[in-house]
């Protein structure tokens, strides 16, 4: 793809008699954010490590802004740039001070690496707290920081690898923000993330990954399209009526998902407004109290289970 940013084709990674990358493909485009889905020991992390030449992939090619990561590690690793799951900043230093450190580090020059310090802080509104020292920041402004640092050198291609993990939900909006201002500016992103709801909002395109290969890749909303369409959910007054309404739903009884706690009934439809118009009126017909009946989209959640069948694997390779 003569507009791809990141290009694999049959990756293969094994540790002793693990398979981590199981033959994956992969085609990112230049500006957007790519997101990458997974359950623990998917190969999520792993495909990061291949892709920013930490790691060298046992077969397969790899491309990254063009380069092979094998035979042009050096032109790939000068056009990106990578914020792990952990912060790599020290924290008795100022904002200011590690941005400049980053600078040095990446051989901009003294007066260069103040220039870039001062652009980055401005660019992820930390200018106000640059002189503070970063063991004060928030974990929001940590992230920013952070983020800042791995654009330095103003990457063409940035991996963020579950970049909001332990964060609230204002840390995590304060770095969506600054992830879609990035790419604003044609940054091309990728993401791997254990909340649905980041992906869902953050990117372009989204990648599932399972056993080491891709098993579904499209737009958010063409994954929930292909894993059932639209649902009805219903919510009853008493939960003791969930059986007979289970019946009344314009589907088998085995495929209405049934959830007592919440006296909730959710199923698949296929026509929205007909679907609607008859559940309520079969509930009312049957004398069921119904506090609540929606149409809704399937979420992310919902996607992720079907497609990797709800596993709970719990170590990621490497």
């Amino acid at each position: 793809m003569a507009d791809a940013a990141i290009s694999v084709e049959g990756a293969h990674k094994k540790y002793g008699g693990t398979q981590a990358l199981s033959g994956l493909d992969l085609q990112v485009t230049r500006g957007t954010v790519h997101g990458v889905l997974g359950p623990n020991g998917a190969g999520k992390t792993t495909l990061v490590r291949v892709l920013a030449t930490l790691l060298r992939p046992d077969g397969g090619r790899v491309e990254v802004a063009g380069h092979d990561v094998l035979t042009q590690a050096r032109e790939v690793r000068l056009r990106i740039g990578l914020l792990g799951q952990h912060a790599a900043l020290d924290e008795e230093l100022s904002g200011r001070q590690n941005l400049e450190m980053f600078g040095r580090l990446h051989h901009l020059g003294a007066r260069h690496a103040r220039v870039r310090a001062g652009e980055l802080l401005a660019r992820f509104g930390l200018e106000d707290t640059g002189r503070k020292a970063v063991r004060h920041y928030s974990g929001g402004m940590r992230r920013r920081l952070d983020l800042a640092a791995s654009l330095v050198t103003d990457p063409e291609v940035l991996f963020l690898d579950e970049p909001t993990t332990g964060l609230d939900p204002r840390g995590r909006t304060e770095v969506w923000t600054a992830v879609r201002s990035l790419v604003g500016g044609g940054t091309t992103v990728l993401l791997t993330t254990q909340y649905l709801e980041e992906a869902d909002q953050l990117a372009d395109r989204i990648s599932v990954v399972d056993r080491g290969r891709v098993v579904a890749d499209g737009t958010p909303d063409e994954l929930k399209a292909a894993t059932g369409g639209d649902r009805i959910d219903v919510v009853l007054r008493d939960a003791g009526q969930l059986g007979a309404a289970v019946a009344l739903l314009p589907v088998p009884a085995e495929g209405v998902l049934v959830d007592p706690d919440r006296r909730l009934l959710s199923a698949p439809v296929t026509d929205r407004m007909a679907a609607l118009s008859g559940v309520v009126r079969a509930l009312e017909a049957a004398g069921i109290e119904a506090e609540d009946v929606a149409l809704r989209r399937p979420t992310l959640d919902e996607v992720f289970l079907d497609l990797t069948g709800g596993d709970e694997r719990t170590t990621e390779a490497a």
